[in-house]
């Protein structure tokens, strides 16, 4: 063999590993949006972001990579993204726990909601009231309440973590009723959820989403939903407002959020994208299932909701008399 034909078939060779290695190149170099949540594997935020995941992946034309950063109710995840570039390329999906801290933490390591910029109130999500049915063996709102007040204090209740809104909601129902329990504060969804289900704790509140699968298993009871409706995802859930507790309602909102001073730029193109995202038919038909209740807000009403929602809450906190830490 002549070495021109040798030169030419290396050539050859080498080109098409360059060209079959361009897609990988290609992949490699595609830009990634970090998701920031501050909440545990298991909550209904974490259920909502990665049900959205691929959407939102495809909207912003990026690799979503959902990082889950818990700790001291959310605090930890919040700090770690005030202090992160706000060049889109760091945003997060947030409770109305945010909007709660502030008014039972002494002191926090950012100002909410000054430190971030507020991009769309994104929807609702249902909460609910699960008990061990082991622990507890009751079956609706008058025998929960029953027990409680047979008991006064010698039950326990789960959240995860002092403040956030899983915490407030259960304060909000027991003060509603008249009845008291203590509170043990969890590190995320995940571990409450766990240690319901094993019989460290007797009930919490939780997002639906976070806790369907171990009531229709039976692992857990569900005792009333804290909205004013029932929601079509567990049609057979009644509410709290239904079972005698009048004027009651309360409910989970969340948000997307990003670091504090993003260009209206970016933010139209986060915004954008979590319109796209949440309108996409497959995240509709999930959120559905979750019983969330979508409704993208503009990135002003989202800045309003917090001012409103900053002082709603700190009046609620107020009323059952949680003392900050």
């Amino acid at each position: 063999m002549k070495f021109s034909q040798i030169t030419r078939r290396a050539c050859l060779g080498a080109a098409l590993v360059a060209a079959s290695a361009l897609p990988l190149l290609a992949q490699a170099a595609d830009p990634v949006v970090r998701f920031i949540l501050p909440n545990a594997t298991g909550s209904g935020v974490d259920a909502i972001t990665r049900a959205a995941s691929p959407a939102l992946g495809k909207a912003l034309g990026a690799n979503v990579v959902v990082d889950n950063q818990p700790g001291a109710g959310g605090v930890v995840g919040l700090q770690q993204l005030a202090r992160s570039p706000n060049d889109g390329s760091v945003l997060s999906v947030v409770s109305n726990n945010v909007v709660i801290f502030p008014s039972v933490l002494k002191s926090l390591p950012f100002d909410m909601p000054g430190d971030f910029t507020p991009i769309a109130v994104v929807g609702a999500t249902p909460m609910v009231l699960v008990v061990n049915p082991t622990k507890m063996p009751v079956k609706d709102a008058k025998e929960f309440f029953a027990a409680l007040k047979a008991k006064p204090g010698q039950y326990n209740f789960g959240s995860g973590g002092n403040g956030t809104i899983l915490h407030l909601a259960s304060e909000m129902v027991l003060d509603a009723a008249g009845a008291k329990a203590k509170h043990i504060p969890y590190k995320g969804v995940g571990p409450m959820v766990t240690d319901l289900i094993g019989g460290q704790i007797d009930f919490a509140t939780a997002a639906l989403p976070s806790v369907q699968g171990q009531i229709k298993a039976g692992q857990l009871r569900a005792i009333g939903l804290l909205p004013a409706q029932r929601t079509a995802a567990a049609p057979e859930i009644a509410t709290f407002a239904e079972q005698g507790l009048t004027n009651f309602e309360m409910e989970a909102w969340f948000a997307v959020i990003g670091p504090k001073g993003m260009s209206p730029a970016n933010v139209k193109k986060a915004h954008d994208a979590v319109t796209a995202a949440f309108a996409d038919p497959a995240v509709k038909d999930v959120m559905a299932k979750q019983g969330n209740t979508i409704k993208v807000s503009t990135p002003e009403q989202a800045q309003s909701a917090f001012h409103t929602e900053l002082a709603k809450y700190a009046a609620l906190v107020k009323k059952v008399g949680l003392e900050p830490q």
